[in-house]
């Protein structure tokens, strides 16, 4: 009550009512990777001394990680909703990825737009104008240093984890880029795009170093095996090839789909398996050593947009489909429905080459888990919580449910809002109420964000003159839309002729000034001096008292005297965005204008608690 009658009575109080906040739900992982550090044991002594988890609520402190938990796949299943998240001027989303230390998930938007939301409260962080056109592709280098984005336009953006934008390379010529993967070394990186062509670079120069042909249509995919060199890549033309990077050659093809390619993806650990989909409603799962489809994964109605392995169980593979539904499959577990008939797997069977595909359905169905196609999803580094992108233009968070938690099977999520409705865990009032909340809670923090990362579409040349474009010549031949040489020297800035006032100059006579060019007796406008640093001197023999009363302009200096040229460290006065000491064409990089350190979340948010913000726990 005192808190809440000292932020009224605050001198930035506007009046009216303040709505008190409620508290955030956050997600937190440190207890259970501190109880599984201290009480775990090597594999060699056999199982942990840790009891095991019961469906009872007072075993939720001592819920393991899933990586305590590798012969355990069943209890990283993601079945319970966590959170929804939105912008205020909201976009499909395009691409999910987590940063390589879970702390936030960044998401890119068919704007353009690159959006960072916190891991572990799932609030907005900061947003930024990444792109010009839709994004695509995003993927982080294996050491955790760079990061990679592809969009529309075929244009790849190299950025460091702190999102600063280093360089630009136009990869694909206004095609496309479906996918993009980095190799095991991080020194090369492989992209495919609509132009039915897979593109190999050089990391470092960002120079295009070899192109892959075969494919008969768009590539859609395209993945590098995690360990070894070898390059998988899914077309519209219904096939999955095998490719050398060294030499470019295709390896093999892959038949089995009957449509589109949708995603193809190497097992992450061991690097044995390759998962595949498509639009014709099925994903298959290859092994690798025997070059054929092991497991025919089956379940969804309408196409498979997406799929993703868990981080560490190999066994484990997540799947999004075009209906909006997320599928998670156990391949060591079949689950045959009722009056199908089971099948057994190749690896069991007397010919192993010849035999039929073993046919698994989902372990677990979320069937309403977006209104519309999934088009990303990828897994937190710890492995308990998954994200997903969607059409729907909303980024949701899934985990695994705690123990005794039973309702969350039964949300609206799982079996629909009406059916939900009738068995009382959803309510259709109260279910509005709770998206109008989450709606206006991202705008506040999106409001209240601490640092301003925004930045404009197309980045202008000049620093405080919006509109002015780079020119060709300065262009580095490498770059496109980022990092450009710096602009010349000051002494090569030629100076444009002025402009007249509107109506004409006062006083000034055209015939008057036509019979003195014709009769000789005013020499003809001379050429720009050397360097354009301004018009050389008149002649010696030049009378100026033949020159007509009122034609010199108001406020210019007599005829005769010709204004020195600028000298090259003068400081222009008077442009926008150009205070003392800084230029716009700086001769060296320490002239170039460059913007100030942002300052740290933590002095930011003292900075803001003094002017009586931030008291509320949230």
């Amino acid at each position: 009550m005192d808190r809440d009658f000292q932020n009224a009575h605050d001198r930035n109080f506007d009046g009216g009512y303040r709505r008190q906040t409620g508290k955030r739900a956050v997600t937190d992982y440190g207890s259970s990777l501190v109880q599984w550090m201290r009480n775990r044991e090597p594999r060699y002594k056999g199982t942990s001394k840790i009891e095991m988890e019961r469906p009872s609520q007072s075993y939720i402190a001592d819920m393991l990680p899933p990586i305590a938990k590798p012969h355990k796949p069943a209890d990283a299943i993601p079945a319970k909703h966590l959170h929804s998240s939105l912008n205020k001027a909201r976009h499909a989303v395009n691409v999910v990825k987590w940063t390589p230390e879970g702390r936030r998930l960044l998401t890119g938007s068919y704007s353009g737009e690159f959006t960072l939301w916190n891991g572990t409260a799932f609030n907005f962080e900061t947003i930024m104008q990444a792109h010009d056109v839709a994004i695509r592709t995003v993927v982080y280098s294996h050491n955790e240093d760079w990061l990679i984005s592809a969009c529309n336009d075929g244009v790849i953006k190299y950025w460091q984890p702190n999102f600063n934008n280093v360089k630009a390379i136009q990869g694909h010529d206004d095609h496309p880029i479906r996918g993009m993967a980095f190799s095991p070394n991080d020194t090369k990186f492989v992209t495919a795009s609509d132009d039915a062509t897979l593109k190999i670079f050089d990391f470092a120069g960002g120079v295009e170093e070899s192109i892959l042909t075969g494919h008969n249509w768009d590539a859609k995919s395209v993945d590098w095996h995690p360990s070894k060199g070898l390059l998988v890549s899914g077309s519209k033309d219904h096939q999955v090839k095998l490719w050398d990077p060294r030499t470019g050659r295709c390896l093999t093809t892959l038949h089995g789909h009957k449509n589109t390619l949708t995603r193809t993806l190497f097992e992450p650990l061991r690097g044995q398996l390759l998962a595949t989909c498509g639009r014709d409603s099925v994903a298959r799962i290859f092994d690798l050593r025997m070059m054929r489809d092991v497991c025919l994964i089956r379940g969804h109605e309408k196409e498979v947009s997406t799929l993703t392995w868990h981080p560490f169980h190999t066994c484990l593979l997540s799947t999004g489909g075009n209906d909006g539904s997320i599928f998670h499959y156990l391949l060591n577990e079949p689950n045959t429905p009722p009056n199908t008939s089971t099948s057994i797997p190749p690896y069991d069977s007397a010919d192993p080459v010849n035999a039929p595909a073993q046919t698994v359905y989902p372990a677990h169905r979320v069937q309403h888990a977006h209104d519309a196609p999934v088009w990303s999803l990828d897994w937190h580094p710890l492995g308990h919580i998954l994200a997903s992108g969607s059409n729907d233009r909303v980024t949701r968070f899934w985990t695994r449910a705690r123990p005794g938690e039973t309702d969350c099977f039964n949300d609206r999520w799982h079996i629909g809002e009406a059916a939900a409705e009738i068995q009382g865990t959803w309510q259709k009032r109260a279910g509005g109420f709770s998206n109008r909340e989450e709606e206006e809670q991202e705008m506040e923090d999106e409001a209240n964000g601490l640092i301003d990362q925004t930045m404009p579409s197309k980045q202008s040349i000049l620093p405080g003159l919006p509109g002015l474009t780079q020119p060709s010549s300065l262009n580095d031949g490498t770059s496109v839309g980022g990092a450009q040489k710096p602009l010349p020297p000051s002494g090569d800035f030629s100076f444009p002729p002025p402009i007249p006032p509107p109506g004409g100059i006062p006083g000034f006579d055209p015939e008057r000034f036509a019979e003195l060019l014709a009769s000789g007796q005013l020499p003809p406008p001379p050429p720009l001096g050397a360097h354009g640093q301004g018009p050389p001197p008149l002649p010696p023999n030049f009378d100026f008292s033949k020159f007509p009363p009122g034609m010199i302009p108001p406020g210019f200096p007599p005829l005769g005297v010709i204004p020195p040229p600028m000298p090259p460290n003068a400081v222009v006065n008077g442009l926008p965005g150009l205070g003392p000491g800084e230029s716009g064409g700086g001769g060296g990089a320490g002239s170039v204008r460059r913007r100030g350190p942002l300052p740290s979340q933590q002095e930011s948010l003292r900075e803001e608690q003094k002017r009586g913000k931030y008291r509320p726990v949230r």
